[in-house]
């Protein structure tokens, strides 16, 4: 059986801290990731060298339960750090486009309107891209609204322990930020445009993303003020365009491949979200939305349409769950929809 998160938690919890309470009442286990086996988490201490035997302890006790590998960095501070400031101290600097350090493609997921599925595409995409055995990242940019944390079943605080780069948060094979895990959910993200500017540009360039294939970025909807800065600080190799079929998510679909175009970024193909929807009971099939509509345009604009994505039960609950589609039912029909998307993109070149 598969090392679990609970299972860990439980394990330091018999622990003991030099305070006399275990590591998880004393609040010192921080960032706490379980992937395929390896655990990493941060302790935050006031001084390392009393929990030097905490630590060992929590090591071999993990190992023991069955961990793969065991990564705890201690942070020594003399207080408790607040999570990473986002919000910039000065306005940015013009820049040109730069490559992201370690970031081989940057592949933007956008709409024109908001309710369309772009966030849950966003997250599919990246887990299939995984799945193909890609090095991913996803970036959850759309500022107000923030849910990859959800969808990805990523919580907790990312750290800083340098001062300087900021540790992202890891599952399923892909490696997130979001705004949302510096905030807390039910928060509003209440900022003007130079603020977001700026909280797009520290989580590109002060977060450790390591070596990756492809850097997936969920943006928000609309054509604002986090669409441009990221088309004109960072190399974006392409953007993929979510729509439902309906006449007016097109309308919006279309001033963002107008907005992309105008800003030189290639437009890498379309997807039509919640195409048709077939009866769990009867099996019959409708076309809630309309039918066609974003191959049609596709095709006056000469991009791919690279899926057509139900709309189906599973794909919802799946999100909600915090274990998109491609990871929960991964032999599926709407699972291998996403699949056959990472699978052309990378054909492609393009991730």
């Amino acid at each position: 059986m598969a090392l679990t998160r609970e299972d860990v938690l439980a394990c330091l919890k018999g622990i003991t801290a030099p305070s006399g309470v275990d590591l998880v009442e004393a609040g010192l286990v921080r960032a706490l990731n379980v992937d395929e086996g390896a655990v990493r988490f941060v302790m935050e201490v006031d001084s390392p060298e009393p929990f030097m035997d905490a630590k060992a302890a929590a090591e071999a006790q993990l190992a023991a339960l069955g961990a793969t590998s065991v990564s705890i960095v201690m942070t020594a501070h003399s207080k408790k750090a607040p999570p990473p400031d986002l919000k910039p101290n000065r306005a940015p600097e013009p820049a040109g486009p730069e490559k992201v350090p370690g970031v081989d493609r940057i592949i933007a997921v956008a709409s024109g309107k908001g309710g369309v599925g772009k966030s849950t595409v966003a997250a599919n995409l990246a887990c299939a891209l995984a799945a193909e055995g890609r090095r991913v990242g996803l970036l959850d940019a759309d500022v107000y609204g923030p849910s990859q944390p959800r969808m990805l079943g990523v919580s907790g605080r990312p750290q800083s322990p340098d001062g300087k780069l900021i540790l992202p948060l890891r599952n399923y094979g892909v490696t997130m930020m979001s705004i949302g895990l510096m905030t807390n959910e039910d928060q509003a993200v209440v900022w003007r445009g130079p603020m977001l500017m700026g909280a797009l540009q520290q989580m590109l360039t002060q977060v450790q993303w390591g070596a990756l294939d492809v850097l997936i970025v969920d943006l928000p909807p609309g054509t604002g003020d986090v669409q441009m800065t990221l088309a004109q600080k960072a190399h974006l190799d392409g953007a993929v365009i979510v729509s439902t079929p309906q006449d007016v998510a097109l309308l919006d679909a279309r001033k963002g491949i107008d907005m992309f175009n105008q800003m030189g970024t290639p437009i890498l193909g379309m997807i039509e979200n919640m195409s048709t929807h077939i009866c769990s009971q009867c099996g019959h099939e409708e076309h809630v939305f309309g039918h066609g509509g974003v191959a049609s345009e596709a095709e006056k604009l000469g991009v791919p349409l690279l899926a057509e994505i139900p709309l189906h039960l599973d794909i919802r609950l799946a999100a909600d769950g915090g274990a998109p589609i491609v990871v929960s039912k991964p032999d599926s029909t709407q699972a291998q929809a996403f699949r056959t998307v990472a699978k052309s993109l990378i054909e492609a070149g393009k991730a």
